[in-house]
């Protein structure tokens, strides 16, 4: 009960819109994710050297709860990998991929394909995504495993003042 009450109090903060980003490197954000969440004897393989305009503790919890969900859903030995869009990024694993039967629901609260897991990591997710004016989607990784996309990111520096 207290995980779910934690994870709706997120939910709701992670809904405000980003005001004032900071540029802040992909790699970095992901890799100080991964210290973050048990993550058995998962792999993570970054591949990005892109820097985003981000609020970076909001772009860590993005990380964190797409990192959470793919070992939850894929096991602990799942291989993630973090790699560049042309407008944006991905996180992908090795697992087996989206269950159909959650498929059109993934990033509703509340939804989630395994047991003992409360369901809010997607939905966070995609609030933290439209709260930076981003979109967020699932689709099939190369090795048939869950991806997620997200894209309209501005890759852009701040302009000098």
């Amino acid at each position: 009960m207290e995980s779910i009450v934690e994870r709706t109090l997120a939910l709701a903060r992670e809904g405000e819109t980003v005001g004032d980003p900071e540029r802040v490197d992909l790699a970095v954000v992901a890799a100080d994710s991964w210290s973050t969440v048990d993550t058995g004897s998962a792999a993570l393989s970054v591949e990005t050297e892109r820097e985003v305009l981000a609020d970076p503790d909001r772009l860590r919890n993005l990380f964190e709860n797409l990192m959470r969900n793919a070992v939850e859903h894929a096991g602990s030995d799942v291989s993630i990998r973090v790699g560049e869009l042309s407008d944006g990024f991905f996180v992908e694993d090795d697992g087996p991929g989206i269950d159909p039967a959650v498929a059109d629901s993934l990033f509703e609260p509340g939804e989630s394909g395994a047991a003992g897991t409360t369901g809010f990591g997607l939905a966070i997710v995609q609030e933290i995504a439209t709260a930076h004016g981003w979109s967020v989607a699932a689709t099939t990784g190369a090795d048939g495993g869950a991806r997620f996309e997200v894209r309209g990111v501005d890759k852009r520096t701040p302009a000098a003042h």
